[in-house]
């Protein structure tokens, strides 16, 4: 009985053992299909999923969907289907069903949408734009150009990561944009953000950059970069996950020209000029004399001190003109000067008091807060939410196949260490009893002559008989299994 039960127990922990195995090994795993799905779209993904009869499981407090591994190509050509996440409009496959008769209107409404689409999905291509929106403004032609409208061109655009896309990215947009509609100037192009920001054209919203960079563009670089080495600051020092900063500058986005004029301390002799004239000779002999030079010049009228004096009359002149050196500069101002800088530093709860007045010095000294300028920081000491789990893993990874051949492995270990004990129950079993090692044993003739003798046996002659027969009838397993060993013995 005791053999009988662990070949049972075997048997049921093997069952259950496959049992496990198999629900691990079709348990299906989910690959996430989209992310930062608005709510209002999440029941639309969902019933164009269903509609194509794909299960779906809902991540991210709704905000996420994931699908089947093996279904995630079928699920993505599904929604591109039912462009259900705000995909792009139609392009040019408008004119593969083109009306017969369509009047000239119509073929221009025609073009305008489906070259809009196609911008749409030139657009989305750009690495960080999740979606868009091109809208055109395409004007009738003019026989005079002086009475031609120009086209232009408005861009809507969501950006992936949720923040501002990069100057360079800009600017390739409006290009890209321009390039693309006869006529139309990169100036003409007007890109706006989520948040209703104008990024394009240069100039908007308080003065133009150089490259084409507009105010709001410079001032985000400049927020970003700052941010980017103060959290880096803090994570070094107090850890990570414990303190944040959060930059709002205010940036000179004018390009100005100064000019300077300098003269030189000492002047440099351009041109002389010299003078002289002398006069020998009598002086005049009274007041009134007779007419001419003589009579006229003053020097000859006061020199005459008394009638008939001698006269000597020198006269002698220089002129010389100097120049001075002068240099003018013209210097350039690039954009970018940093009016005045807003920061907030928050920071955990678990770290101390101490180290954050440290800190807030260190932030004062790195950021560049000068609060003769206007600039401020402000501290803040607050418990921070813990961060979110991480997701599980979309398919089986490395280490559930390793799970799985270690059960494995441990089911092919149990099932030999008890088939081994059963065997071993079993010889045990089947062992060859006492009495019937008793009965192979030789007698000698002498002995069976003894035991004739015996009164027993003179008795009842039938005893050795019944003696067999009542251990027959009370182990017949046994004996049947000796006869059958004896049997393939011989």
């Amino acid at each position: 009985m005791r053999g009988k039960l662990a070949l049972g127990g075997a048997a049921l922990a093997l069952i259950i053992l496959a049992f496990v195995l198999f629900q691990m090994a079709t348990k299906q795993s989910y690959t996430t299909l989209a992310t930062r799905i608005e709510p209002a779209e999440t029941g639309q993904v969902t019933e164009a999923l269903a509609a194509k009869g794909i299960p779906y499981q809902l991540q991210d407090s709704g905000t996420a969907v994931g699908v089947p591994s093996a279904d995630v190509s079928e699920a993505r050509i599904a929604l591109a289907e039912s462009d259900v996440l705000g995909g792009s409009k139609p392009g040019f496959e408008l004119f593969d069903s083109q009306q017969f008769g369509a009047s000239d209107f119509q073929q221009k409404v025609t073009y305008q949408r489906a070259l809009e689409g196609e911008l749409e999905r030139t657009i989305n291509q750009v690495e960080g734009v999740k979606s868009s929106n091109v809208q055109l403004t395409l004007p009738e032609e003019q026989l005079f150009s002086e009475e031609s409208v120009k086209p232009t061109a408005a861009v809507l655009i969501a950006s992936d990561s949720g923040g501002r896309l990069g100057a360079s990215a800009v600017r390739g947009i409006a290009h890209l944009t321009a390039a693309s509609v006869e006529g139309l100037s990169p100036n003409d192009v007007t890109i706006t953000d989520g948040s209703g920001a104008t990024l394009w054209p240069a100039g908007e919203g308080g003065g133009a950059l150089g490259g084409g960079v507009s105010k709001q563009a410079i001032e985000a670089r400049y927020d970003e970069g700052m941010e980017t080495r103060l959290d880096a600051l803090l994570a070094r020092t107090i850890g990570p996950e414990k303190g944040r900063v959060q930059v709002q500058a205010e940036v000179d986005a004018d390009r100005t020209t100064q000019s300077k004029l300098e003269y030189a301390k000492k002047g440099t002799p351009l041109a002389s000029q010299s003078e002289h004239e002398s006069l020998k000779g009598a002086g005049a002999t009274a007041a009134g004399g007779a007419a001419g030079t003589a009579g006229n010049i003053p020097s000859y009228a006061a020199g005459a001190g008394a009638a008939g004096g001698p006269s000597n009359y020198k006269r002698a002149k220089e002129e010389t003109q100097y120049g001075v050196d002068k240099t003018v500069t013209h210097t350039q101002v690039a954009p970018g000067t940093v009016k005045r800088q807003n920061l907030a530093l928050v920071v955990d709860k678990t770290v101390p008091a101490a180290e954050v007045v440290q800190l807030e010095k260190a932030i004062e000294g790195a950021a560049g807060i000068e609060k003769k300028r206007g600039d401020t920081l402000t501290v803040s000491r607050i418990a921070f939410a813990k961060p979110p789990e991480a997701a599980t893993p979309a398919g089986p990874g490395i280490t559930e196949y390793i799970k799985y051949g270690v059960i494995g492995l441990a089911g092919v270990a149990f099932l030999v260490f008890a088939a081994r004990h059963l065997r071993k129950k079993q010889d045990e079993v089947l062992a060859e009893p006492i009495w019937l090692k008793e009965l192979n044993a030789p007698t000698s003739l002498a002995e069976l002559e003894v035991h004739r003798r015996d009164d027993e046996w003179d008795e009842d002659p039938t005893l050795a008989n019944n003696n067999a027969d009542e251990v027959a009838a009370m182990d017949s397993d046994k004996v049947a299994q000796q006869l059958r060993a004896w049997m393939k013995e011989s």
